[in-house]
């Protein structure tokens, strides 16, 4: 019990930790709350909680929003620091790589304009500039899914030239690797498919999931996303 608290504690107190837990719950108070909200409006005390629960998500997203207002510079900094991936030995990883940087990069003062102008600090109108950060995000995320893709593809290379070789340390390595990037593409599928829901109608399955869809996509990358990063954290451990 107390190991438990005190590693949700460290979770709590990084800034990465803490976005992945209100991330979680907030999609997860949007997968119920939709779900309770959907209910006959007979059932009042269901439906009622329904709209807190979407109520309670949607002001943790706003938190999100707002706290991703401080993001640019690490942001910059770790695309100044890869640079054009020199110390990437796969040509199409480096390239994939670089132009999820610049989606990234380019992500962000998107939102803060959208944000802005939903804030009254600026006259503009913040549909264009939402629109600019989803189309952004979601090509991030498809270039990361084809990232991942290449990545295993090479991983289960080396996998078979173990095999041969007998490394069964090796082996047990980059099965973890493998593991690690099919979660990664699992949830930018996840995530993915709420960013094409987001799109403008008429845009695949734009404007199509019902609220209680967009949580339980969202939720499911968050999971995933808790456990990649115990599943880091524990790695580093080890190797301590």
């Amino acid at each position: 019990m107390q190991q438990s608290l005190e590693s949700l504690v460290r979770l709590l107190e990084s800034y990465r930790g803490r976005d992945k837990v209100i991330r979680t719950l907030c999609y997860g108070s949007q997968l119920v709350g939709g779900l309770l909200s959907s209910k006959t409006e007979a059932d009042v005390s269901s439906h009622q909680l329904g709209k807190s629960l979407l109520l309670f998500s949607a002001q943790l997203s706003h938190c999100r929003t707002v706290l991703r207002l401080f993001d640019d510079l690490s942001m910059l900094s770790y695309s100044y620091s890869y640079g054009f991936g020199a110390e990437e030995a796969d040509d199409a990883v480096r390239w994939i790589s670089v132009l999820t940087n610049v989606a990234d990069q380019l992500y962000y003062p998107c939102e803060h304009i959208a944000w802005a102008a939903d804030a009254e600090l600026i006259k503009l109108k913040s549909d264009k500039w939402w629109l600019f950060s989803t189309v952004l995000w979601g090509t991030s995320l498809l270039l990361g899914i084809l990232r991942s893709l290449r990545v295993m593809l090479l991983l289960k290379k080396k996998l078979k030239r173990c095999d041969r070789d007998g490394a069964r340390r090796s082996h047990s390595r980059l099965h973890r690797q493998v593991q690690g990037e099919l979660l990664s593409v699992l949830s930018s599928i996840a995530d993915l498919s709420n960013a094409v829901h987001w799109m403008p109608p008429g845009f695949l399955w734009a404007g199509r999931f019902p609220i209680w869809m967009v949580g339980l996509m969202g939720t499911i990358s968050s999971l995933i996303g808790l456990i990649q990063m115990n599943t880091s954290d524990s790695d580093q451990s080890d190797s301590a």
